[in-house]
């Protein structure tokens, strides 16, 4: 990444919230003029910072690269904020302008220049600081109960724990992923899917962060599947990684697992586990390229359920046309905060939630950690207990 477009495009961002919003503050006789001041001396430490969060790692080793990406992605989401509504603030000034031309008023042209301006700052810092503690704490359990035609009466009530978008990384450590390890086991569930982009690091900076996920326990396993920031991270690497931690990574293959009474006849019991790798991973290694069908073919036909972990939801197309009763994935974080939500379905088909396509059901997580700046405003983070019922 380019350090000088990198600087160029902060700067003049920041350099708009504050031409924009700056100078309305000192309208009336510079009654706010101690406030202008500091939004300029917030904005100049925020230019500088904000490239820190994508590129500290360049230049600086841990502890010191790990406090400047801190700081560089709290001032970004803070940022990212004052942006959206310095935005929005002058399409509200363009409509009253033209409602002024109909129906002056003074306060339209005045008082609403003023409290807008001073409102900005306000709501970005309050946005942020909310979305600051909705990202740090622990994951909240969300229950799905997912419906399944013809679903053998032994497979009902199956469980599934997905995690999914944890991000291990410069922000997200050993304490936090312990905590969502020490959750996921108090589910007491039949099967854990980690649905991809566990991590942002090698293996060499990361290993011991992510040992927590050797404490996972289910009855039938863990399972992962790669995200596109596995590939970001060395995927080869995490993957031999993972299998020694005990996680059985899928790549466009399956399991069979047994889920009744071994005493009994297995066939009513049975059911497929199946992953594929990262929608985008051909970019990276051609032999990673995802394949739904590769991932069913040799699976028993006699099987009473049939689950696939895709890390990003237009797997979803391909995972119907396999044959597959759920895809679960991740990928999107729910678009994380307000207002990137909007704009997820212009490259996926879900956003967030239990939805169906033909006789697929897809689970979209909204990710269990985050991305970026440490920010969650209006898309929580979950862990997901999935539970399967007869339709």
């Amino acid at each position: 990444m380019a350090l000088i477009p990198l600087f160029l495009v902060s700067g003049l961002l920041h350099a708009y919230v504050g031409w924009r919003i700056g100078p309305d503050l000192g309208v009336f006789g510079g009654a706010f003029w101690g406030a202008e001041v500091a939004l300029w001396l917030l904005l100049a430490v925020s230019t500088a910072l904000v490239p820190m969060g994508l590129v500290a790692r360049r230049f600086a080793k841990p502890p010191a690269s790990d406090v400047l990406t801190w700081l560089g992605l709290l001032f970004m989401g803070l940022m990212s904020s004052l942006l959206v509504l310095t935005v929005l603030r002058d399409v509200l000034l363009l409509a009253a302008g033209a409602l002024a031309l109909v129906w002056p008023q003074e306060f339209v042209a005045d008082g609403l220049t003023l409290w807008s301006a001073v409102a900005v700052p306000l709501l970005g810092l309050g946005v942020t600081a909310l979305g600051y503690w909705n990202a740090r704490r622990t994951a909240g359990v969300v229950r799905v109960d997912v419906p399944i035609a013809g679903l053998p009466a032994d497979l009902h009530g199956f469980t599934v724990a997905q995690i999914s978008d944890i991000h291990v990384g410069p922000t997200i450590k050993n304490g936090y992923l312990q905590r969502i390890v020490s959750v996921v086991n108090a589910l007491g569930v039949d099967l854990v899917a980690i649905t991809g982009d566990l991590v942002d690091g090698s293996v060499k900076d990361l290993s011991g962060h992510v040992a927590p996920l050797s404490g996972l326990t289910s009855r039938h396993g863990t399972y992962f599947v790669t995200g596109n920031h596995e590939y970001y991270s060395g995927a080869h690497a995490w993957i031999d990684e993972l299998r020694r931690l005990g996680v059985q990574v899928l790549m466009n293959e399956h399991v069979v697992l047994n889920h009744g009474d071994p005493k009994r006849e297995a066939s009513t019991a049975m059911l497929v586990v199946a992953g594929v790798s990262d929608y985008s991973a051909h970019h990276f290694d051609e032999t990673h390229r995802s394949d739904a069908q590769a991932a069913m073919d040799g699976a028993p036909e006699h099987a009473g359920f049939r689950l696939l972990l895709a890390h990003q939801p237009r797997s979803a197309a391909g995972a119907a046309q396999a044959g597959f009763d759920l895809q679960l994935s991740g990928h999107t974080h729910g678009g994380q905060f307000w207002p990137w939500n909007h704009f997820v379905r212009f490259q996926q088909p879900f956003t967030a939630g239990l939805h169906k396509l033909q006789d697929l059901w897809v689970y979209t997580s909204r990710g269990t950690g985050y991305w970026g700046p440490p920010k969650r405003f209006g898309a929580p983070s979950e862990i997901t207990h999935l539970r399967l019922v007869a339709a």
